[in-house]
Parts: structure tokens; C-alpha cells; sequence
């Protein structure tokens, strides 16, 4: 898997629809995640991904499409660029305006710019992925909606997701008590639930957003690394599923 730093890292790649993360360096492994023998369809993004945003309704009908149909689905928050630091100047706007149009282009999913009227920004992923992670209880089965209604307020409306102030009409939209959602979201425990999820993809072998892997018999396979339509990760999970239930008959 790769990606391809059109700007500075961790931007995006208008020709693979890949975002590519920052590296964690300085981050220990804080903790393993068990695999299991279940069917399970697992997204691998970041509310604040472009190409997230531009996949975000295939994703849907395709957790959607399985429903029922003994394969779970389950969101694992990517960590595109946690902590920001990347400087809001003319050369970055220029470049998130261009790279914009390319996802609309490829997906026909809007973006708003006023954003680029701000003087000062800071393109901090983690507080999202943190607001998603805090959110995951108290919504549900709802979590996809909740992380797109992120995307949708972050890349349409030009708010900040850094703020606590962001999540409250997101709250109140759920119907989530906003106070909890607070308590949750500034909770030692979410922090270290997010930062775990940051370094579990990348042990994975992630390597850009959207990244889309189906566990199944207790291995991960690869659906989709990058943009990708319904039909296409549909037919991917049919043909996995099917490949792996012909070896196991012939072993």
C-alpha cells in the first residue's frame, strides 16, 4: 500500500484518491487488538480525509448492503494528521482548493471554501477521530452517520472540528446528551481509545485514507486502499469471501 504526498505529508493523491498519514515516530504500542473468526467489513479513515468524505456514501450503502447478511461493519478511526502543525498559508490553500475539486470531480460530493478566508487554522485530525471515538456508545449503530455528519459540517460549513463547540448542533441532531458526549470526549479513556486506533491501523500496514479490509477466518483482506465506489468494494468483499470459502474446501 502507498500514497503519494502532493503537498507536504500527510496530503492527498487526486490520481489514487489516497490520503497518506503522518508517521508516529515518537508513539509506543499501547495495546493489541484481538482479531476474531466473524465476518466483519472494517473502514479505516478520518472525519478530516477528503477522500473520506468523497467515499462516505458508498461506505454507507455498502455497511447498508450486509446488513443481515452475517457481516458486520466497523469504523477504526485512521489518525491523518494528529496534532496538525502544517502552516495556513497561501501555498496550503491553493493546494486544499485544487485537491477539493478533484474529489468532487471523482465523487460529486460538495465542498464549502470558506475556510480559506480564515487567517489561521490548524488542520488537527485527532479531536474528529476523538469525537467519533466519544460518540461510538451513545449513537450506536448510527456511527457512520455521526462520522459523516462531522465531514459534512467540517467540509460544508467551514467549522472547526477543534473545538467543543463544533459537536454540540451534532449532538443535539442524535439526540446525544451533549454534556455526556462532553465528558466522554475530554475522558482519559477516549484519549487512549483514539491513540490506540491511531496505532493499530498502522500495524496493520495502513498506510492511507480511506482504506477499506475485511476480516474474515481471522486474516485481514483488502477491499479498497483509496477511493472507491459501492460496486467496486461490493464485488471485492463477493470475490474474497468466495476465494477463501474455495481454498478451505480444498484444503
Amino acid at each position: 500500500m502507498s500514497g503519494c504526498l502532493s503537498y507536504m505529508n500527510p496530503y492527498c493523491d487526486p490520481e489514487t484518491g489516497i490520503c497518506t498519514p503522518s508517521t508516529f515516530e515518537d508513539l509506543q504500542s499501547i495495546g493489541q487488538h484481538k482479531l476474531t473468526e466473524k465476518t466483519e467489513i472494517i473502514y479505516v479513515g478520518d472525519p478530516m480525509c477528503s477522500w473520506c468524505w468523497g467515499i462516505s456514501p458508498d461506505l454507507i450503502k455498502l455497511r447498508d448492503y450486509y446488513r443481515g447478511k452475517e457481516v458486520g461493519y466497523r469504523v477504526v478511526v485512521g489518525g491523518l494528521r494528529p496534532g496538525g502543525g502544517d502552516p495556513w498559508n497561501d501555498q496550503m490553500k491553493d493546494f486544499l482548493k485544487e485537491h477539493w475539486g478533484h474529489v468532487t470531480e471523482m465523487s460529486g460530493q460538495p465542498f464549502g471554501y470558506k475556510l480559506m478566508e480564515l487567517d489561521d487554522f490548524n488542520y488537527d485530525t485527532e479531536p474528529a477521530c476523538r469525537a467519533v471515538v466519544a460518540a461510538r456508545p451513545l449513537v450506536n449503530e448510527l456511527e457512520m452517520e455521526f462520522f459523516e455528519e462531522v465531514q459534512r459540517k467540517f467540509y460544508m460549513e467551514s467549522e472547526d472540528p477543534g473545538t467543543n463547540e463544533f459537536y454540540q448542533s451534532i449532538c443535539e441532531n442524535f439526540g446525544v446528551d451533549y454534556q455526556k458526549f462532553l465528558e466522554r470526549l475530554e475522558s482519559e479513556e477516549v484519549r487512549y481509545e483514539t491513540r490506540n486506533e491511531f496505532m493499530l491501523n498502522r500495524q496493520w500496514g495502513v498506510q492511507g485514507y480511506p482504506t477499506i479490509v475485511l476480516l474474515h477466518q481471522d486474516q485481514l483482506f483488502m477491499i479498497a486502499h483509496g477511493y472507491a465506489t459501492f460496486e467496486q468494494m461490493k464485488a471485492q468483499v463477493e470475490k474474497t469471501i468466495e476465494r477463501e470459502a474455495e481454498s478451505e474446501k480444498n484444503a
